[in-house]
């Protein structure tokens, strides 16, 4: 019978423990949610990425739903991407990816800011002076000619794409670019953008008025 009462009661201890380990870990403030550790926000507060989290300090960090967080973290316009993990015993890392604006919209008397994805990340009053105008019909992430165009200012080397005042798009096939010193660029579609680029970088060594790289094997300045 001894034997038969030690199994239980080392029976018992056992459940016991993992009871109460699964209370300290499921139910207990214990280890809950003590920080939320924001990272890789530049334009976007700390703070203003907390609230968008939504979670309640001492909830157990077991419990958090990162999905939902991710989720909640994810509609601020702003944010590209973000990833959320626990990191023990009480912290919840919220590592997030900011949109960043490379044209900017006009939508009225205000400015659209938006990245290369076509989304809209914030409205200006005033537009920042280092992006280009984008003028196209139908501005947003599913137009083609919207896509067409931010493909193009994101292939080129960032001191050239500084230069640009203004990137016009009629159709995906059509894109054009107009330079802050008043030089135009026949881009054509979105086909060999490496290659266009690297091309362009050359030409404009060249005194011309417009150049065309809209088929990179038989360009002409003009």
């Amino acid at each position: 019978m001894n034997g038969v009462w030690r199994s239980a009661f080392l029976a018992l201890l056992t459940v016991g423990v993992v009871g109460i380990a699964a209370w300290l870990v499921f139910f207990s403030p214990v280890l809950g949610v003590r920080d939320i550790q924001v990272v890789g926000n530049a334009g976007l507060s700390a703070e203003q990425i907390r609230r968008a989290a939504a979670v309640a300090a001492d909830m157990p960090l077991a419990t958090v739903d990162v999905a939902e967080v991710e989720g909640r973290v994810g509609r601020i316009p702003q944010v590209e991407s973000v990833t959320v993990s626990r990191a023990w015993p009480g912290t919840l890392r919220v590592e997030v990816v900011e949109r960043e604006p490379v044209a900017v919209v006009p939508v009225g008397e205000r400015s659209a800011l938006m990245d290369r994805h076509g989304m809209v990340t914030e409205l200006r009053d005033v537009a920042p002076p280092a992006l280009p105008v984008l003028r196209v019909s139908r501005p947003g992430p599913a137009d083609p000619a919207t896509t067409a165009a931010l493909g193009v200012i994101t292939a080129l080397p960032a001191n050239l794409a500084r230069k640009v005042a203004e990137v016009l798009a009629p159709s995906a096939e059509t894109v054009s670019l107009r330079l802050k010193d008043g030089r135009a660029i026949v881009w054509g579609g979105g086909d060999r953008p490496a290659d266009k680029a690297r091309i362009l970088v050359t030409l404009l060594k060249r005194p011309a008025d417009t150049y065309d790289v809209s088929s990179p094997d038989v360009v002409t300045v003009r």
